[in-house]
C-alpha cells in the first residue's frame, strides 16, 4: 500500500516533543520543497515551465528569499514576470464582459478573473500537497492497524486546530467502524487535555507580569505564548524564526 511508504516519517512525528506531530509533518514537507525549488532544480525546463505558470504565493515566497539563493530565484522572478506581461499584454486586449449570476464577482472582467486566479496558485504549496494528504492518511492507516502506533497516538500531546479538525474529517473514510469509535475518543480526549495544558501554561505567563509573581517560578510558561500560537493556528514560530 502507498500509505506504507510514509510511515517512518509519520512514526517520527509522533516520535517528537511537539504540540503537533502534524505540523511537524508539514514544516519538513515545506522545507524539503523550498530546498528543492531553490536548488539546482529551478535551472530544469520543466520546473521552470511550472514556476513561470504557478508563481508562488505570500507565505512561500520569503522563505524562497531567506533562502539565500538570490540568483535562483532571481531567474526564477525573472521569467515569471516575462510570462506574466505576456498575459497582461493579451488581457489588455480584452473588454469587460456581462456581468453574470453564475460568473464570479469580478463585473466579468478577464484581467480581474486571471489575476484572482493568480493569486491561488504557488508551486511550492502544490509540491507539498500530495505527500501531506499522504501523510494524514498514512497517520489513520497506522492508527487502524498498529497497536503500538495507537498507544504513540494516545500518548502524544494532540495537535494544533486545523489538524485536529482535518484528521476528525478524513477518519470515517479511512477507519473500521469500531476503531473510529476509538479514535474519536482518543483524539478527542487528548486534543482537550493538552489544549487546557497549554492555556493552563499561558495563563501563568501573563500572570508572571504581575509584580506580586516576580519572584515566582516560571514553572512550563517560559514558551507557552510560543505553544499556544501553534495550538491555535497551526504556525509553529520557533521553526519559521530559525529559517
Amino acid at each position: 500500500m502507498k500509505e506504507q511508504l510514509y510511515t517512518i516519517p509519520v512514526n517520527d512525528a509522533f516520535d517528537a516533543d511537539t504540540e503537533c506531530p502534524v505540523c511537524a509533518m508539514y514544516d519538513k514537507l515545506e522545507s524539503d520543497a523550498i530546498d528543492f525549488v531553490m536548488g539546482a532544480s529551478y535551472m530544469e525546463d520543466d520546473v521552470r515551465m511550472e514556476t513561470n505558470k504557478k508563481g508562488f504565493c505570500a507565505k512561500h515566497l520569503p522563505l524562497m528569499y531567506k533562502n539565500q539563493n538570490r540568483l535562483g530565484l532571481g531567474l526564477m522572478m525573472l521569467t515569471y514576470m516575462d510570462q506574466q506581461l505576456k498575459e497582461m499584454e493579451k488581457l489588455a486586449g480584452k473588454k469587460r464582459g456581462a456581468t453574470s449570476w453564475f460568473s464570479k464577482n469580478t463585473g466579468g472582467d478577464p484581467t480581474a478573473e486571471y489575476m484572482a486566479e493568480q493569486q491561488c496558485t504557488c508551486y511550492v504549496c502544490d509540491r507539498m500537497k500530495h505527500s501531506y494528504e499522504r501523510y494524514l492518511i498514512t497517520t489513520l492507516y497506522l492508527y487502524n492497524t498498529d497497536s503500538a502506533f495507537r498507544d504513540k497516538f494516545a500518548r502524544s500531546k494532540g495537535f494544533c486546530m486545523k489538524h485536529f479538525g482535518e484528521l476528525h474529517e478524513m477518519a470515517p473514510s479511512h477507519l473500521s467502524k469500531s476503531n473510529l469509535d476509538e479514535f474519536d475518543t482518543c483524539i478527542n480526549r487528548i486534543m482537550v487535555e493538552n489544549f487546557r495544558r497549554v492555556r493552563d501554561d499561558l495563563e501563568w505567563f501573563t500572570d508572571k507580569f504581575d509584580y506580586r509573581n516576580a519572584d515566582a517560578p516560571w514553572k512550563n510558561s517560559k514558551d507557552a505564548l510560543i505553544r499556544a500560537i501553534q495550538k491555535t493556528n497551526a504556525i509553529s514560530v520557533e521553526e519559521k524564526a530559525k529559517k
